[in-house]
């Protein structure tokens, strides 16, 4: 891994060096609200170091209109319309791209595909997903990539042969905890439940190029368009997830930029607006309190939709998960009020006066998540604090949230990852196959050895 800024990136690997170790490649393929990803990744099984190969970056935007005979089945927050057939192509092409760029060989060198969407805001409930889900499946499978590298092995003899010597799967087997966190009892919480693991599993393993021990317990929060994330306690040796995240994340500063857009564009985003200058401008305080205002943190307790995106409260008391959300009138119902702020913005300054504003807006609103999961009792004194996502990694905002969280807890790790889903998914993909390294674990708790044996053993007992 590369630390620039404070912010973690994984290192660059070329795909002859593939050949030459025992690393473990997988595809990671993310629809989101806002861009599509397919990142290429690869670990080397021996210190448990994530490597980038190749990246793909696309705006959802781009997805093609839907044919007269085809179904929409849901939209992206900026109204974007889905249909099977059209994500599936979509899909399909990002990866055929990625793949033939870095010139990895789909059959020898690709190991594992994982597929993942933020994308939420269109359906009515979180079982929808699966629909989204099922359309990247095809679309990978419409790429070239055969079943086997989509499911988990459920023995040595579905591996290759030089990853078997790398896998326990003859000690234990793959029991749904990724990264040795359990996901909550009931997956219809939250529409964006996978999204939240995946990027708790990424910042885990982020970490271990570094000197931060990121493990159990641990807060996390992906701020694409919308908000995902967990809160896991110390439990041993699988942590359980006590706390989830969601609602509108990315969509409030993309509101404030749409309104200091000339194209009156719904699709317009903050990756839209590029600084003019290189000097920081100081924020306006008033613009940020007049933002903030219009922004609800809160405990989710009951309706069937937070931010846009479909929740299960009832599920999240059962599970005993507080379920935590941010929104912006209801279900963005004010995001038009921040477009005129926006507007106002930018009239009384520069490009780079706006965009000052919407870093410390974000910071902010971290800073206030951070303390309502402190007022819930979520976080333990050793919880270490890890964030990625497009609107909380850019401009100055790193370091704004650095500085505002320290006043409060000084003490306390932070950890800043660009592609924490992507590294998530070579992660979840190891977990799955059961390629772990005991002697660079990435599940247990913060000073603790490796859980395998653990592991083993409660896999052992007689299920009750």
């Amino acid at each position: 891994m590369v630390v620039a800024s404070g912010i973690i990136t994984p290192r660059q690997i070329g795909v002859a060096s593939l050949r030459t170790g025992p690393f473990y490649t997988v595809a990671s393929v993310e629809l989101g609200n806002t861009t599509t990803k397919c990142i290429l990744v690869s670990t080397n099984l021996k210190t448990a170091e994530i490597f980038e190969i190749e990246k793909e970056v696309r705006m959802t935007r781009d997805v093609r209109p839907p044919k007269d005979n085809e179904q929409v089945f849901g939209t992206t927050i900026s109204g974007v319309p889905f249909t099977s057939e059209s994500v599936c192509e979509f899909v399909s092409d990002v990866l055929k791209t990625t793949l033939s760029r870095a010139r990895v060989d789909l059959e020898r060198d690709l190991h594992f595909v994982v597929r993942s969407t933020g994308v939420t805001a269109g359906f009515a409930h979180p079982s929808e997903v699966g629909i989204m889900v099922k359309a990247l499946a095809e679309g990978c499978l419409r790429a070239g990539v055969p079943p086997r590298k989509m499911t988990a092995s459920i023995s040595l003899d579905n591996l290759p042969p030089g990853l078997r010597n790398f896998s326990w799967l003859k000690k234990v087997y793959f029991d749904g905890a990724v990264a040795s966190s359990l996901p909550p009892a009931s997956t219809d919480i939250v529409a964006n439940e996978m999204e939240g693991e995946l990027v708790t599993a990424g910042l885990k393993g982020a970490a271990r190029s570094t000197s931060v021990d990121f493990r159990n317990p641990v807060l996390t929060l992906d701020f694409g368009t919308t908000l995902a994330g967990r809160i896991t306690n110390n439990e041993y040796p699988y942590a359980r997830t006590i706390g989830s995240f969601t609602g509108l994340a990315g969509a409030i500063p993309d509101a404030v930029a749409r309104g200091s857009s000339l194209e009156q564009d719904p699709t317009v985003c903050t990756l839209d607006i590029l600084p003019k200058r290189q000097n920081p401008v100081e924020p306006d305080p008033d613009f940020v309190e007049e933002i903030h205002r219009l922004i609800e943190v809160r405990r989710i307790t009951s309706g069937k939709r937070f931010g846009t995106v479909p929740v299960n409260p009832a599920a999240a008391a059962d599970a005993n998960v507080v379920l935590i959300g941010v929104d912006v009138g209801t279900n963005g119902s004010r995001l038009d009020e921040l477009e005129e702020i926006g507007r106002r913005i930018t009239n009384e300054g520069n490009v780079d006066f706006l965009l000052s504003i919407i870093d410390y807006v974000q910071a902010r609103l971290v800073q206030r998540l951070v303390g309502l999961a402190r007022e819930e009792n979520l976080l333990l004194p050793e919880t270490s604090l890890g964030f990625t996502g497009r609107a909380i990694l850019t401009g100055r905002k790193p370091q704004m949230i650095r500085e505002l969280l320290s006043k409060e807890s000084p003490e306390r790790e932070l950890l800043f990852v660009h592609d924490g889903l992507a590294m998530g998914a070579a992660v979840a993909a190891r977990c799955m196959n059961s390629l772990g390294t005991p002697r660079h674990p990435m599940g247990g708790r913060k000073g603790d050895a490796c859980i395998m044996n653990a592991r083993s053993d409660l896999q052992r007992r007689p299920s009750k």
